[in-house]
């Protein structure tokens, strides 16, 4: 009898820890729901509305946001494993992940409410609800930024003990690097001091004709062209991790390191092209 009842109390931290960890989790999922369930509408919406923004559809931003947003959670989501498992049930993982689920949720429902109207998230001051909505929407984006940088760091000191070391190191270091390119990059991109209000520099200020897939001005820089590659050192660096872990293990932190200077290096050259002026093609 006394045997079981240590048994019971050693089990019991045990539970607590999967129930925190689960409920950090379902956040996480619910953010994702929520990204996909405004998705849907916004795509049949695509199909279904003539209007224009840009000359390019005005269902064209919350489409692209959803995406990159759900990418984004998803990221979190999978990397959580890699921190111990006392950390990741612990109240910092937790926060973080709110912050995230919040911000992101809060971003993607005005810009999916400004479509709808017909109306321009970002660089809009039109009227003081849209001007105090944009920078709501721009302190949002910066937190949701953070957030993952809180959960790199997370990776990088408190790892679980048996994590790969080249999904650990590049699962830490993408999201820590990452948030840092993209806040630099993001800011450039808001404060609208290089060329005025708007991501465009130089060039004609339309999207229409942009590249294929990514719309990105081929007349003159685009500013979005660094923040999307400052933003996807977040899975560049888990997946090459995960593939030195496969392929490569022994030479995993070099291969790491050789990947986010080459990360950092493709960021910082294409901000100067755009900030120059120049297409990326």
């Amino acid at each position: 009898m006394t045997m079981l009842f240590h048994d019971s109390l050693a089990l019991a931290p045990a539970q607590n820890f999967v129930a925190a960890e689960r409920r950090t989790r379902s956040l996480l999922i619910v953010g994702i729901g929520l990204q996909v369930a405004l998705a849907l509408p916004s795509l049949t919406a695509f199909f279904i509305d003539d209007r224009l923004m840009n000359d390019i559809s005005v269902w064209i931003k919350p489409l692209k946001f959803q995406a990159s947003l759900v990418l984004m959670l998803g990221t979190l989501l999978l990397l959580l494993p890699l921190i111990d498992v006392q950390t990741r049930s612990g109240r910092g993982v937790w926060l973080a992940s709110l912050v995230a689920v919040i911000t992101a949720s809060g971003e993607i429902f005005y810009i999916t409410l400004q479509a709808a109207r017909g109306r321009a998230s970002h660089f809009n001051v039109g009227s003081p609800a849209e001007a105090m909505a944009y920078n709501v929407m721009g302190a949002g984006a910066a937190l949701l930024v953070l957030s993952s940088l809180v959960i790199g760091l997370y990776i990088l000191l408190r790892p679980r003990p048996d994590a790969p070391i080249g999904l650990r190191l590049g699962g830490g270091w993408g999201l820590v690097l990452g948030s840092v390119a993209t806040l630099f990059t993001a800011f450039a991109l808001g404060s609208g001091q290089i060329d005025g209000p708007g991501h465009w520099v130089g060039g004609v200020r339309t999207d229409l004709g942009g590249l294929p897939l990514f719309g990105w001005s081929r007349s003159g820089g685009d500013l979005r062209v660094p923040y999307f590659f400052a933003t996807h050192i977040m899975q560049a660096l888990p997946l090459l991790g995960l593939g030195l872990d496969r392929f490569a293990a022994r030479f995993a932190r070099p291969g790491i390191v050789i990947g986010a200077l080459v990360c950092l290096a493709v960021v910082g050259a294409t901000f100067i092209q755009a900030v120059r002026g120049y297409p990326l093609l």
